[in-house]
């Protein structure tokens, strides 16, 4: 009986490890949360609420769920050791944004930064100052 016990209890560990080390999606609401978490750093539903209400029409029962299963799918750590639930992200902020460039350049760019960054400067007015930095990085980059 320990056998099968133990047995059980190595597949349940081994099937939470794996799933965590998988890579998550997060969706266009889900990105909204995490934008917010990533912000405020810790926060509880009704402030993550109230700061998407800012913006677009959307239910407290909606963040909610939406955060219930962010959590379930590791996009979000959450304390419940006090009745209001404190929520914080549980992914990076940086690798999160590497990880949908990358897939964005890939599926809509075939591969090639060089188009995206094409397209971002030729349809949106670069600030002097982020011209600058644009400038600063092909710079480094040329001395790679």
């Amino acid at each position: 009986m320990f056998g099968i016990r133990n047995k059980s209890y190595i597949r349940s560990v081994n099937t939470h490890f794996m799933s965590n080390t998988k890579t998550i999606r997060p969706t266009e609401s889900e990105l909204e949360i995490l934008q917010t978490l990533w912000t405020k750093g810790l926060a509880t539903v009704r402030e993550v609420h109230e700061d998407l209400a800012k913006t677009k029409d959307v239910g407290y029962t909606t963040t909610l769920k939406l955060m219930q299963i962010m959590h379930e799918k590791g996009l979000v750590k959450r304390d419940d050791s006090m009745r209001t639930h404190v929520y914080q992200a549980a992914v990076n902020k940086e690798n999160t944004q590497k990880h949908l460039l990358g897939k964005m350049i890939d599926s809509l760019f075939g591969g090639s930064s060089t188009q995206l960054v094409i397209q971002a400067l030729g349809e949106n007015k670069a600030t002097q100052e982020e011209l600058e930095k644009i400038q600063a990085l092909l710079d480094n980059l040329k001395k790679q």
